[in-house]
């Protein structure tokens, strides 16, 4: 490579205005769930459980759009369009926090799905026109790496900021700044024309969402790496959403104890994708994804049990954590199933990326983000309806961990190693 692609500007720009994405939109959305918590009563925890579903929701609408967008026209070009329209979402915002409106931030919530929605295979997709094919899985693990940076970042400070009596105020100047500083760090990016004949705009949305997931299915290699990632987000999502309960039920802890365990997994994550590339010497290759599959079901097992044994020991502070032999059992089982995660997801995005004809490689983006929100909806569906029928916590972990197997099973069997398979 020409520099460290960290200190190049074929993708340093755009290293910088995603992770100030991944920050904003987490922000927002974890300020207005506090807000929700505070102001809206018996409500709230209804709320909560809708705003996922609401910044979800676009994926599954517009992703066949966004697609055909990106795949049509300047993929840096509509970058920058689409961080004014987060600037405009965040005077919108604005509005709602000052006014204390709930169901109007909601409404901005949904604007922020869809503006994630069309940025995602914007994303992606214009990586392989600025990356050479060994840079790839490099340029990968650095987005995912600082996509969950950017996620824990925003869970902290929207949680925190909007507790303080000016906090709608802070929010809401936090927020803007932070776009405008995605729309200097996008002016940086340099063009991405479409590749390939001019592409048509599918105004028919349910069809054309159908359209580009069988079209995605026409590959193996594709369709096989769309489904592994589309898996690793539903594990993502239903382990996050197990955070809170381990650090109340199990441990007796506080909202402290649930951002620990999310700094740990983000942590994890950023390790893991961040090596990825060097356990594959940048080749475009899956033939780590099994172990790192299994590695997830096994560590993810050994987590639950000990989420149990450092509650039986009255672990129920930070403090407690580290300095009890159990609290680093935890600490490092959650760590070890993140970076097998990072390890098992890195290569799967990248594999897509160089295995999808050039003026497609945005809608094969698309059709893997509409199966990630469906997986991640029906995940969130299931842990939840099993939480209502009693069961804990740990139960719904060993259970993850047992259908994780299957899958490892099944990587490990198609034995398909790069995307020239």
């Amino acid at each position: 490579m020409d520099a460290p692609l960290l200190r190049s500007r074929r993708f340093l720009p755009l290293f910088v205005t995603q992770f100030l994405g991944a920050l904003n939109d987490n922000l927002f959305k974890n300020a207005l769930v506090v807000l929700a918590l505070f102001q809206a009563g018996a409500q709230g925890p209804v709320l909560v459980a809708a705003a996922g579903g609401v910044f979800i929701l676009p994926y599954v609408l517009f992703a066949s759009i966004a697609g055909e967008l990106a795949d049509r026209y300047d993929k840096a070009r509509l970058i920058r369009l689409m961080k004014w329209w987060e600037c405009a979402l965040m005077v919108t915002a604005a509005v709602g926090f000052l006014s204390g409106e709930i169901g109007f931030l909601m409404v901005v919530l949904f604007g922020l799905g869809m503006q994630a929605t069309f940025f995602s295979p914007l994303k992606y997709g214009i990586l392989p026109d600025h990356l050479g094919t060994h840079e790839i899985v490099a340029g990968n693990g650095y987005i995912e790496a600082g996509t969950y940076v950017g996620i824990l970042a925003g869970t902290i400070a929207g949680a925190a900021l909007i507790r303080d009596a000016e906090g709608p105020m802070v929010v809401s100047v936090a927020g803007l700044a932070v776009a405008l500083a995605g729309v200097l760090a996008a002016r940086a990016i340099p063009p991405a024309p479409p590749l390939g004949a001019r592409v048509a705009i599918g105004w028919n949305l349910p069809r054309e969402t159908v359209r580009i997931v069988a079209h995605a299915r026409h590959d193996r290699v594709i369709w096989h790496a769309v489904l592994g990632i589309s898996w690793f987000w539903m594990v993502g999502l239903v382990l996050l959403t197990q955070f809170p309960v381990v650090a109340k039920d199990v441990l007796g802890g506080d909202a402290a104890l649930v951002t620990l365990l999310l700094t740990g997994f983000t942590a994890g994550v950023g390790v893991g994708s961040v090596l990825c590339p060097i356990l594959l010497r940048g080749e475009v290759s899956a033939r780590h994804v099994a172990w790192a599959t299994l590695g997830i079901s096994l560590f993810t097992w050994d987590f639950a049990a000990s989420c149990e044994a450092a509650g039986a020991a009255g672990v129920t502070s930070i403090r407690a954590v580290l300095a009890s032999l159990a609290g680093w059992r935890m600490l490092g089982d959650l760590f070890a199933l993140a970076f097998c995660g990072g390890v098992f997801s890195v290569p799967l995005y990248a594999i897509v990326q160089a295995r999808a004809a050039p003026d497609e490689r945005a809608r094969m983006i698309a059709a893997n983000n509409v199966l990630n929100a469906g997986f991640m909806v029906a995940g969130s569906a299931v842990a939840g309806a099993l939480a209502v029928w009693g069961m804990g916590a740990p139960a719904i972990l060993r259970l993850l961990a047992g259908l994780n197997v299957p899958v490892a099973v099944a990587f490990a069997v198609g034995r398909w190693r790069s995307h020239r398979s």
